[in-house]
């Protein structure tokens, strides 16, 4: 029996989003561990996966689909370029001397394409199950309950995705993510993520999204005025920041006693500038960030006694020396914060996901 045009389409789904979803993991993979003496054997283990890609495309790119389907078809290929473009963004990466900050920022300028392939594929988690459990996390994936409940959410007014301001090329907007699961009858915590330098918040929104997504909290990541954060005026992305969570609390249900502050890098160190300072922040987790010891000079003591921080960092940091974050825990603990330290023997200067189960199960206690 001859196969129909259903088939066919079937079996081109089949054949890619395997490897379309193999990929993403391996960009995943190497995002966590990017550092600048592994970044070639980063790129030699990728190529296998790399080629499975590409040989699984021709069939899905060739289908003629149906008007009510090539939305999803959209999707799919769009997020297959976006991960194929990080993959020969990390080839022409390796041994580039010519380009600004070397091979390894080469690297990151690739890996930027990252994000893109999440946000291209996440529509497709409301109509095809593997996508749906691929934006859980790993403990959360078998629970079909929630599955189910997240595939029904979706179009429920106010929940998903949305951007205020905040195109690619905008500054000092922000992306929001309120779970499919939301219910305006209760309150839900709120995390708010920063990027780091040179980063934007539309990007670093998929940092932290399957972590709300999994657990039920809003995500609100914003993007600084300028290319990084205003570390020495941190007045100005203070106040943006301020308006930007007044906004979502007059439109979701936020528990207010469950405000976490976190970021990356540069987004790091203005946690702890913007967090110590007061506002509503309930909990700090500064990730692989800088710390100097003015900033306890500067925090008032009664906010430092007891304020819950959670420090993460890594050996390898070749940007911000551990050093710094031992300070920064011993600093904070004398002063009375009650401070988590997590030092990860692996992790360079890099985010490192799996953490975030952790993170949220000290912040949600």
């Amino acid at each position: 029996m001859s196969e129909t045009p259903g088939d066919e389409l079937i079996k081109a789904v089949d054949t890619l989003l395997p490897a379309l979803l193999q990929g993403m993991d391996a960009v995943s993979f190497i995002a966590r561990h990017m550092h600048p003496p592994l970044l070639e054997s980063l790129v030699e283990q990728m190529e296998p996966v790399a080629a499975k890609l590409k040989q699984a495309r021709p069939a899905f790119d060739a289908a003629e689909w149906p008007k009510h389907l090539s939305a999803f078809a959209a999707h799919v290929r769009e997020a297959a370029d976006e991960t194929e473009a990080v993959f020969q963004g990390l080839r022409e990466a390796v041994g580039d001397q010519s380009s600004p900050g070397g091979p390894i920022f080469a690297a990151y300028r690739g890996m930027r394409h990252g994000p893109r392939a999440m946000e291209a594929l996440y529509p497709v988690s409301a109509m095809l199950p593997p996508v749906n459990r691929f934006f859980l996390d790993d403990s959360a994936r078998d629970n079909e309950a929630l599955v189910e409940e997240l595939a029904q959410g979706v179009g429920k007014e106010g929940t998903g995705i949305h951007h205020f301001g905040n195109e690619r090329k905008q500054r000092g907007g922000f992306s929001l993510y309120v779970p499919e699961t939301y219910d305006a009858t209760r309150p839900h915590p709120l995390i708010v993520a920063c990027h780091g330098g040179s980063g934007h918040g539309r990007g670093f929104l998929w940092t932290w999204l399957t972590a709300a997504r999994s657990r039920g909290a809003i995500l609100l990541s914003p993007t600084s005025l300028d290319t990084t954060w205003s570390l020495m005026e941190p007045e100005q992305d203070r106040a943006s920041l301020a308006r930007m969570i007044a906004h979502v609390n007059e439109r979701w249900n936020i528990d207010a006693t469950h405000v976490l502050l976190t970021g990356m890098s540069d987004g790091g160190t203005f946690t702890y500038l913007a967090g110590l300072a007061g506002g509503p922040y309930t909990h700090l987790a500064p990730v692989s960030s800088a710390w100097h010891p003015m900033l306890i000079g500067s925090a008032d003591p009664a906010r430092l006694n007891g304020l819950p921080v959670y420090i993460t960092h890594g050996a390898l940091d070749w940007m911000f020396a551990a050093d710094m974050a031992r300070l920064a825990s011993s600093e904070l603990s004398a002063a009375g914060a009650e401070v988590t330290y997590r030092e990860i023997a692996d992790l360079s200067h890099t985010y490192p996901a799996e953490e975030n189960a952790r993170i949220m199960d000290w912040f949600l206690g």
